[in-house]
């Protein structure tokens, strides 16, 4: 099941396609700044910043759904990652992981790679897709994995192992 064609929103409101990631290896994380797993975004960073140049791209989507851990603006987000972590992957508008109102790319992340028991449910923040160069999704990662669980797999995908 390779990715759909969605329009995503940035949390500078400008607009783009998940299709133009086509051919890039995909870390898709629900993230939160108030949140125990919140340090995480340094590792992230530094993931995307080490393999950006050969097809990584790290794809944040604040999620307020979780013990109300990320209830700024989408200005408040943006100024929080760039001012604590000098996040510069993709970050986008706040949207929900989960319930009625699930972001359209969430439900079909949910559904190619469920969780533990075939629950499709996300848990908590920081919960991590990886998706393959082929729009595929290959992997699915709790709140608890960090950067370093991923990486083999990634370097992988990416053809640098």
């Amino acid at each position: 099941m390779s990715l759909p064609r969605l329009n995503l929103t940035r949390l500078d409101g400008s607009s783009e396609d998940l299709l133009d990631y086509q051919g890039s290896v995909l870390l898709i994380v629900n993230v939160a700044s108030q949140c125990g797993f919140t340090p995480q975004y340094k590792d992230l960073e530094d993931l995307y910043r080490r393999y950006k140049e050969v097809g990584l791209v790290v794809m944040g989507f604040p999620c307020n759904q979780f013990g109300r851990q990320e209830p700024g603006s989408n200005e408040d987000i943006g100024e929080f990652c760039s001012s604590k972590f000098n996040i510069s992957f993709p970050m986008f508008a706040k949207c929900d992981v989960n319930g009625p109102d699930t972001h359209p790319l969430f439900i079909h992340l949910k559904a190619a790679a469920p969780g533990i028991l075939g629950t499709e449910a996300i848990k908590w923040n920081f919960t991590k897709f990886l998706v393959n160069r082929e729009g595929e999704v290959v992997g699915r990662f709790g709140s608890a994995d960090g950067v370093a669980k991923i990486v083999p797999q990634i370097r992988q995908l990416l053809g640098n192992e």
